[in-house]
């Protein structure tokens, strides 16, 4: 399979072609939430983007394992190393079990992506299910020399690893930054080099979440479970690792610490992060009182928020926006989100009312290379935002063609039928808002409109224009627009 799809790999810091190395298989490994609180825009960014990268890649003709963990247990509260487990501090202060909050959350994030559009990936590994996966991973960067204990916990060694690999190659940093950003702290506590990273921790009394190990009762380090997942479920070479661009470091560059340190080799072919989100142009966070919730944004409930703004809104929003640009959430881009939202999938409803004659030339132009200049956007790193706009151009044609002002054959006519259906719902993921049965509602609306609109016609005929105006002037309050033109009366619904 010949691939023209270019993607911007992030290891490398430049396009790449698309050469997967199982073709048609292809290993897609995303990092998912931490599940101690309800979704927010962070997890939804990397949803949609890589929700968006999975349709594709799928399209293209290629079997796809994606892979997205949910992080349950050793993300702690200061930092990758220390404080305390997120999830275990939700559950004492709500006296919980921690898999009680753990399966909470996770829920509300199933329901969250769900509403967004995003399908479901192909396994969902958790971290605490894949324990023994952990240990194992420990003890071979222990047994290959790149590890050390102290006190019962596991750290990763990173002057023995970068001695014969080199750290720092995904962030760009080199080791003696990473020490000098640290050195304030060298020398104290359990680590070598303050820049050591636990690989497994040694539990505190205090502490709930915790397995038995050779070296202590405890818990892994927040890095060690992708890598260990990863290779369980995608074998020890695969195409895609997917997050944020907050995750490069340290996460994702102990990450391939790890799998270098573990089998000898890096596992993974293509890393591919999308960017941050702002909200008013400031980074979005809970001290800022920016921090937005999806079921903020959903309901309207926040005291930035304007009004509720739809799941559709939110990821036609997202993808109008580069996966590797920044997105500033404001009440004034989401309201136009919403109105080219509304614009896409009224043009896509509106096809079904065009009937077939004679394509004009402009017509013809633009549904002759709509499909390919689609294409073309997609597989220049997923330009999303090229294809939106392209489809822009599509709806202004479909405009022309419900106004009588352009006019289309069968062939072109399904031609545009098909790459609109395509490249919006299909592989964009978006949908006319209320799902299958908004769309019924709006066909049974069409039906009467187009059987009064017939009504009118006739007391038109007939001269009987009291009648006429009368219609018009009901359906006009009702919320549809009515123009007259040389050819019968066209109409669309007011949203």
């Amino acid at each position: 399979m010949e691939s023209k799809l270019v993607i911007y790999n992030t290891l490398t810091r430049q396009k790449e072609r698309f050469e997967p190395l199982h073709a048609p298989n292809v290993g897609m490994y995303v990092c998912g939430p931490t599940v101690y609180g309800d979704p927010h825009l962070g997890h939804a960014r990397p949803a949609v983007t890589f929700d968006v990268v999975f349709r594709y890649l799928q399209h293209l003709g290629y079997k796809v394992r994606y892979v997205r963990n949910i992080t349950d247990v050793g993300h702690l509260e200061h930092d990758a190393d220390e404080g305390e487990d997120k999830i275990a501090k939700k559950a004492r202060l709500e006296q919980l079990e921690p898999m009680e909050i753990a399966q909470y959350y996770t829920n509300r994030y199933h329901q969250a992506m769900d509403a967004l559009g995003c399908l479901r990936p192909s396994i969902e590994p958790h971290a605490t299910g894949h324990i023994i996966e952990q240990q194992q991973l420990v003890r071979e960067i222990l047994e290959n020399g790149f590890a050390y204990e102290s006190n019962g916990s596991i750290y990763f060694d990173i002057e023995a690893y970068n001695k014969q690999y080199k750290y720092g190659i995904l962030s760009g940093r080199s080791l003696e930054n990473i020490k000098d950003e640290s050195r304030e702290l060298a020398g104290i506590g359990e680590k070598k080099n303050q820049a050591d990273f636990a690989l497994w921790k040694k539990a505190q009394p205090e502490h709930i979440m915790r397995w038995p190990s050779p070296w202590s009762d405890g818990f892994p380090g927040w890095h060690c479970e992708c890598t260990a997942m990863g290779r369980k479920y995608l074998g020890e070479t695969f195409d895609i690792h997917g997050g944020g661009m907050d995750l490069v470091f340290p996460h994702h560059e102990c990450e391939i610490a790890q799998a270098t340190a573990s089998m000898g080799h890096q596992a993974v072919k293509y890393w591919m992060h999308n960017n941050m989100l702002t909200i008013n142009g400031q980074k979005m966070g809970k001290s800022l009182g920016n921090f937005i919730t999806l079921e903020q944004f959903f309901k309207g409930d926040h005291p930035l928020l304007q009004k509720a703004y739809t799941p559709m809104t939110i990821r036609f929003f997202m993808l109008s926006a580069h996966y590797r640009g920044t997105v500033d959430f404001s009440n004034e881009a989401l309201e136009a989100a919403e109105k080219g939202l509304d614009k896409l999938m009224s043009a896509v409803s509106d096809l079904k009312r065009v009937e077939s004659a004679q394509s004009d030339a402009e017509t013809a132009k633009v549904v002759g290379t709509l499909r390919q200049r689609c294409y073309d956007a997609m597989n220049d790193d997923f330009a999303t935002p090229q294809v939106i706009s392209l489809l822009f151009e599509a709806c202004s044609v479909v405009n022309k063609l419900v106004d009588h002002k352009a006019t289309i054959n069968a062939a072109d006519l399904k031609e545009l039928s098909e790459v609109m259906h395509l490249f919006a719902e299909d592989i964009l993921g978006l949908k006319a808002e209320g799902g299958e049965q908004s769309a019924e509602r709006e066909e049974a609306f069409g039906k009467v409109v187009d059987m009064v609109l017939s009504l009118r016609a006739k007391a038109k005929a007939d001269k009987d224009w009291a009648t006429s105006d009368r219609i018009r002037d009901e359906l006009a309050a009702a919320g549809f627009e009515v123009k007259d033109t040389k050819d019968g009366a066209v109409w669309k619904l007011n949203k």
